[in-house]
């Protein structure tokens, strides 16, 4: 008990000592701003900043942008997730036939979404087809590759089992490959629900009438640096919680173990 007591408190102190960083930033961008370090036009006090946010939610416009953002993020996503999990589990069961499709799939992965934006706004204009299909392919590949792996990385003894028991093929892909894989499926979603962000947010600089990519955007045609701070700020913030969210997720999967998702 006296154990679990300290580890719990252990675990607090590393919580209080991740967020101190942002205190510490908070403080020199303070002191910058009051030693005149550079101009209010380039880097506005942390003050303004909080102002314009206030003002924006006031008048109810940041509200539109996040959910603009949101929307988008997590319809492509799920569109993403339901073809890249049945692809994964299919290619993870038939190697030999994902033996055809590897390189393709390379060349895919190894293509920046953004660099496709130019042809994708010419074949499906500046609406939210192109900035969705941006978040399908951000997010496909961290899917696909972690099913890929928890369906290839099922212990062959589990299979065995199965065969001992005269399990049909698809009672053994439902009831002990599928189940193993869960974990890492898990953490491809946390990865890739990253990825559609940052695709995201490109994807509204360039073409986009709301959202907080064109909020940033707007802040820079208009010269209003605290409005690119505020979209930065929560662009962020999301990001922040959604991963904290999608951890709760992977931690129950994992049953309580220690499991990271790293980019």
């Amino acid at each position: 008990m006296k154990k679990l007591k300290n580890k719990n408190k252990l675990i607090s102190l590393i919580n209080i000592r991740g967020y101190l960083i942002f205190l510490i930033i908070l403080v020199l961008w303070k002191v910058a701003c009051e030693l005149n370090i550079w101009s209010s036009y380039i880097l506005p006090p942390p003050e303004k900043v909080f102002t314009t946010f206030i003002r924006m939610v006031k008048d109810k416009s940041i509200f539109f942008h996040i959910y603009s953002s949101m929307r988008r993020v997590v319809v492509g996503f799920f569109i993403s997730s339901i073809i890249a999990i049945p692809l994964g589990i299919f290619f993870g069961i038939h190697n030999k036939s994902y033996e055809y499709f590897r390189r393709f799939f390379d060349f895919i992965r190894n293509t920046p979404p953004l660099a496709l934006i130019p042809m994708l706004i010419l074949w499906f204009g500046i609406g939210e087809k192109s900035k969705i299909i941006i978040i399908i392919l951000a997010s496909f590949f961290p899917i696909f590759t972690s099913t890929l792996k928890g369906v290839r990385n099922c212990d062959i003894k589990l299979i065995e089992v199965g065969n001992v028991f005269e399990l049909s093929k698809n009672q053994i892909i439902f009831k002990i490959i599928i189940p193993n894989a869960i974990l890492d499926i898990v953490i491809g979603l946390k990865l890739a629900l990253g990825y559609s962000f940052r695709a995201i947010i490109g994807a509204e600089l360039v073409a986009a009438s709301s959202g907080l990519g064109y909020l940033i955007s707007d802040g820079k045609e208009m010269s209003r640096t605290d409005v690119v701070l505020v979209g930065i700020i929560l662009i962020g913030l999301l990001g922040i919680l959604c991963d904290y969210l999608f951890s709760i997720v992977v931690k129950k999967v994992g049953k309580g173990k220690m499991v990271e998702a790293y980019e």
